[in-house]
């Protein structure tokens, strides 16, 4: 007995020890054009959606931990690997993609902090440079260990929309069956219907969060031995983004769309609608899990992006070094903050509502790409070692590389044609 909990209490302290990467990633991804997303599924399609909530958590769980292994066995970044493995040239042309679309995912970021303060009466031209500001201040001027202990405290604020989500009064049983249940396939010709597919699958699996997990894990310094740690850690993450996922989206079906708000541009009109249909404590809930998802995501993904690029390119990157040790990465992460919340102050909002949906798709659009590079690598033998894929988890990623692609072409067929809604 004693040795059994000597051995669970080495486990709990591993486990511990190695938390971060892969929860902050995951719930990363429920950022402001993630929460809007998933309004907008529920106020749309109602419980239409739910069934992607399954498959798409066991996609994001083996994707995760791929990126995770790669980055705890060869302690290299993935835009490392791409370099080295398949040349400069590939490697620049992607990154020149993964910087067009994360920049698109950090304008989203400046909206949700805009729009979320001004449901509590806060003009974004102060809130937006003051927040900018201070995720200019939380990276640069952090140690890696007082980031990420930031980063995972803003990750537990996700509750409130759990919270919110019971306040809504959902009807739990035909959500459960819609959870389980996939709809009439004759949804799937709905060019709407797809649209919000590929937006769900690209918001919930995007190609930044592979980037950043491999390259926190490997800053972090996780290696082969706190690998099953870490595992555990990016199931966790996974999980938990996706329930809260859920419940976003059960909240809307059970308040936006039973009511007729089909029209959400922002992730706030789904706050501010929710004031008179599920009560103030829902209201303000669902407005501060914004607030906090847009600067949480605010901080990560230019960071992201300043890994992804710096590694990509050879420069030096990480948030362990000083400013004068990696400029580059400091610079580039500068300046998309600076970029992305000086656009939100200069455009009018309707000019910049297609900018969020649009990043999302794009992310689904992109996602495929990025997998076929993962699996090439954590395949090489030379590479993995004895850590290369098994047999399942292989099926799982291409399976869902094939089924993004599917689903891609299905909309442009749709969008061409003129088909569906």
């Amino acid at each position: 007995m004693v040795k059994f909990l000597r051995r669970w209490k080495i486990r709990i302290l591993l486990f511990f020890a190695v938390v971060g990467p892969g929860f902050i990633t995951a719930n990363v991804d429920n950022d402001a054009g993630g929460i809007l997303t998933y309004s907008q599924a529920g106020a749309q399609f109602g419980h239409l959606l739910l069934w992607t909530m399954i498959p798409i958590t066991i996609a994001l769980i083996v994707i995760q931990e791929m990126c995770a292994r790669m980055g705890a066995v060869t302690g290299k970044g993935l835009s490392d690997l791409i370099r080295e493995e398949f040349g400069l040239r590939i490697t620049f042309f992607m990154m020149l993609g993964i910087l067009v679309i994360n920049f698109g995912n950090v304008v989203t970021e400046f909206i949700g902090i805009a729009t979320s303060l001004e449901l509590f009466g806060l003009p974004r031209m102060y809130t937006v440079p003051v927040c900018g500001v201070i995720v200019w201040f939380i990276v640069v001027k952090g140690q890696y260990k007082t980031v990420e202990k930031v980063f995972l405290a803003a990750s537990f604020f996700y509750v409130t929309y759990i919270l919110a989500g019971i306040l809504a009064h959902p009807f739990w049983k035909d959500a459960t069956i819609a959870t389980f249940k996939p709809p009439d396939p004759h949804a799937f010709r709905d060019q709407a219907y797809l649209f919000m597919v590929i937006g769900v699958v690209g918001t919930t699996i995007a190609p930044w969060m592979q980037f950043y997990l491999q390259s926190s894990i490997v800053e972090k310094g996780v290696t082969r031995r706190q690998y099953r740690a870490s595992m555990l850690d990016v199931v966790t993450g996974c999980v938990f983004t996706d329930v809260v996922a859920w419940f976003i989206i059960v909240s809307c079906a059970a308040t936006l769309y039973l009511h007729g708000f089909r029209d959400i541009k922002y992730a706030a009109d789904a706050a501010q609608a929710l004031k008179p249909l599920a009560g103030d404590y829902a209201y303000i809930l669902f407005a501060v899990g914004l607030f906090n998802a847009s600067l949480f995501a605010a901080s990560i993904l230019p960071l992201s992006t300043a890994y992804t690029v710096c590694e990509g390119l050879g420069f030096e990157s990480g948030v362990g070094r000083r400013f004068g040790e990696a400029p580059f990465f400091y610079w580039l992460y500068t300046f998309l903050i600076a970029a992305g919340g000086i656009l939100v102050l200069l455009i009018p909002s309707d000019r910049l509502v297609n900018i969020v949906l649009w990043s999302q798709v794009l992310n689904g659009v992109v996602l495929p790409f990025v997998l076929v590079f993962m699996l090439v690598l954590i395949n090489k033998k030379e590479l993995m070692g004895e850590y290369t894929n098994t047999r399942l988890f292989n099926v799982i990623a291409w399976s869902t590389t094939v089924i993004v692609v599917a689903l891609s072409l299905a909309w442009m067929y749709a969008s061409v044609t003129g088909k569906g809604g």
